[in-house]
């Protein structure tokens, strides 16, 4: 099977070089049995882990997340036949669930992950969760959805009503405005710093604690440079409530950059004098 992810094999934990293992076994199975085999929903990271398994004749292998651009996705292998057929989104154990809740109330993401979490669901059975005005779209692992059609009520305080399906239109992931100011260096801290209004020494030890990464992996070092394609992803220690995703290209030595918060998708793409950060921010 040829390898398509940019990760080495070096830079694997173990229980990621097991993980791919079990990846590979899938693609195997899907071969030798001629029947589609899927993970759970998995991260960024598990994705660009996944991408080491290849492909063999006779099977596709890919990502698919319950509609185009997912950033959670399950890996799946499906017999080549089966995804040239018509309705081919019916093959992924995947269900759409849409919760609908009086637009006065002001729900996030962090609201309804929290209630999925709390009837116990596990964090790889539950894919994107887009919100709109008084609707949310969940995307769930189809072993569970039955579950939280009959038991999720409510969100916090606010009572909602759930449906099987997606709308014809969903809600936009992401929002953005744009901001500007100047960090000293593309240094981790400093960029970390300008986007979440932080000290650089809170920022630093934010870092430190584990909680940002870079390309979806960990990174410690509060001085590591900011580089071009880089994207950086951080949490504020509180249960994933806030996120920060920075995804840098152009010319380096200009330092213009678009974000989105708490999902934060940022772009050198422009010039600017050296120094000159330019950021759009925005909400989940």
């Amino acid at each position: 099977m040829a390898s398509t992810s940019d990760l080495p094999l070096s830079s694997l934990t173990a229980e990621e070089r097991r993980f791919l293992e079990r990846a590979r076994e899938m693609v195997e199975s899907c071969a030798d049995r001629g029947t589609p085999r899927f993970t759970a929903f998995l991260d960024e990271r598990q994705q660009r882990i996944a991408r080491s398994v290849g492909s063999v004749p006779g099977v596709e292998c890919g990502f698919f997340g319950g509609y185009d651009g997912a950033e959670r996705a399950l890996f799946y292998a499906v017999p080549d036949y089966l995804l040239s057929a018509d309705g081919e989104e019916n093959l992924f154990p995947i269900v759409p669930v849409t919760a609908a809740y009086p637009e006065r109330f002001s729900l996030e993401h962090r609201d309804f992950l929290g209630a999925l979490m709390n009837l116990g669901l596990r964090r790889e059975a539950i894919g994107d969760i887009l919100i709109g005005s008084g609707v949310a779209v969940l995307f769930l692992w189809e072993p569970v959805a039955e579950l939280v059609l009959t038991e999720l009520t409510r969100v916090g305080r606010v009572g909602i009503r759930l449906t099987r399906g997606k709308p014809s239109e969903l809600p936009s992931a992401h929002s953005f405005e744009t901001i500007t100011g100047t960090v000293s260096s593309m240094r981790l801290d400093c960029v970390v710093s300008f986007l979440t209004r932080e000290s650089r020494d809170d920022s630093a030890r934010l870092v430190r604690s584990g909680l940002v990464t870079v390309n979806a992996a960990v990174v410690e070092s509060p001085s590591a440079k900011v580089g071009e394609g880089d994207k950086i992803v951080g949490f504020d220690g509180e249960g994933g409530a806030k996120q920060i995703y920075v995804s840098v290209s152009g010319n380096l030595g200009s330092d213009v950059a678009y974000t989105e918060s708490p999902v934060f998708s940022a772009d050198r793409a422009y010039g600017g004098e050296a120094g000159s950060t330019r950021f759009r921010q925005g909400q989940f």
